[in-house]
């Protein structure tokens, strides 16, 4: 029987956090769920061509009495921060507008955004809807994703692959990838391609290491054995 799980969800509150941490009543719940899903939705799918390019890996929602607090997690920040933080302020704006709420935004630069999965699923993605090859746009995304440290990665493509009529399931990995191992610090990214013959889904999981102690640590457990870059960090 496949039943396949989400890794990131499979770990969380076990090894890594939540994406929105906050706390409401069954009554309002419900509207600041919806809430979130706007702000991520509008986030992703923002009309500049600049937040598409600067590499969005995640976006995470804390609210208090007072305000929401967002989180975003970035390749490229200097694209979605602009000259003299002029572009910060236009999407805090935009926010608050969204959700009615004072919002209060920070910028997080992502350290290896080489083996985060959802920008290597939203880079393939870009490739197959300018007509590239996708069993040579699959075997580069791989090269480099294993060059760049990780110690394992599959990519799998579903829908029209090639303009065909039947629509077929093309997957590649390679490496190791202990999908049932808590400990494993597995990344998992989706997006969809939009050709001309119709959406392509495109699945990526990457094993970036093994999470440090063990799953008493909880979700603070954030740490990888491999080697980190120090984060800059930029708040407005």
């Amino acid at each position: 029987m496949g039943q396949k799980v989400n890794p990131v969800a499979f770990r969380t509150g076990i090894m890594i956090g939540w994406k929105s941490r906050w706390y409401a009543s069954k009554k309002e719940f419900s509207a600041l769920l919806l809430e979130d899903f706007k702000l991520r939705r509008f986030i992703k799918n923002h009309p500049r061509k600049e937040y598409k390019s600067a590499g969005i890996d995640r976006i995470e929602i804390e609210r208090t009495r007072d305000e929401v607090k967002v989180v975003l997690h970035v390749a490229r920040p200097g694209l979605i921060i602009g000259k003299k933080g002029q572009e910060v302020e236009i999407l805090q704006e935009e926010l608050q507008n969204l959700t009615g709420r004072r919002v209060n935004l920070k910028i997080e630069e992502i350290s290896r955004p080489e083996i985060m999965a959802q920008l290597i699923a939203e880079e393939i993605a870009l490739q197959l809807a300018k007509r590239a090859s996708f069993r040579r746009t699959i075997k580069r995304a791989i090269e480099s994703v294993m060059d760049a440290g990780a110690r394992g990665v599959k990519i799998q493509l579903a829908g029209r692959l090639g303009g065909a009529e039947m629509a077929r399931c093309e997957k590649a990995s390679a490496g190791s990838l202990p999908l049932s191992t808590l400990r494993a610090k597995i990344d998992y990214g989706f997006t969809e391609a939009a050709t001309a013959q119709g959406n392509i889904g495109v699945q990526v999981w990457v094993n970036q290491g093994m999470h440090e102690g063990d799953a008493t640590n909880g979700p603070d457990a954030q740490a990888s054995e491999a080697p980190k870059k120090p984060k800059r960090t930029y708040k407005r």
